[in-house]
């Protein structure tokens, strides 16, 4: 059990503007290494995936831009922010006019980030920890899912719940830069941007991104 999770984040993030949608500020940490290992630290184990939650990746950049310059996408829906991390999309569809959005997530770190960074930004987030990917899908209009597909079997799980939730009749956007396991041939693009990035987190210091809807 985490000690204070939220005084971990306060004391090794800081609170700035997402590049590639400033209208959000999120409690983001500068460096992955640094992190990394005082995430291990804190949880008192090693190998511990990633902590997502401390950046905003591509992805996820450019799924909350989308949101943001369509809102009626989101205005006045229930949306589920799937693999969350720090709660970015969540947050911009609050912004775009969401009644109600609930963010998942299973990283231990991820519940204190999301109510950190909802505070930050004037709205309201609901959170779980479940593993939403064990069970059907909950009913929700729409589910947003950014950079989801960098491991293959995370993937594969990801996109056999999406295509059922689809079926159950919500809207499924996506963001993803076109990771190693990107479900090509699945997904019909709805924009593209050019996200500012760091080379702290991907290959190039901008990395091109698109926003995507899952396929009949």
């Amino acid at each position: 059990m985490l000690a204070d999770p939220a005084a971990f984040i306060l004391g090794q993030t800081r609170l700035q503007p997402v590049s590639h949608a400033p209208e959000i500020s999120l409690w983001l940490a500068d460096e992955v290494t640094p992190i990394w290992r005082l995430t291990e630290e804190e949880l008192g184990e090693m190998g511990v995936p990633p902590p997502f939650w401390a950046f905003a990746w591509a992805g996820g950049q450019a799924l909350a831009r989308y949101v943001l310059d369509h809102p009626e996408r989101v205005r006045g829906k229930r949306v589920l922010d799937l693999a969350a991390g720090s709660g970015l999309v969540g947050v911009a569809a609050m912004k775009a006019g969401a009644a109600y959005v609930q963010c998942a997530d299973i990283d231990p770190f991820c519940e204190a980030a999301v109510r950190l960074n909802a505070e930050a930004n004037n709205v309201a987030l609901e959170f779980t920890d479940q593993d939403l990917l064990e069970d059907a899908p909950p009913a929700f209009d729409v589910i947003c899912a950014g950079d989801v597909f960098y491991e293959r079997p995370m993937a594969e799980r990801v996109i056999a719940w999406l295509d059922q939730a689809r079926n159950q009749g919500s809207t499924v956007l996506i963001g993803d830069p076109r990771r190693s396991y990107f479900p090509t041939g699945r997904l019909v693009q709805l924009a593209e941007y050019a996200v500012p990035t760091t080379r702290e987190l991907e290959d190039q210091a901008v990395k091109r991104s698109g926003v995507y809807a899952l396929a009949e």
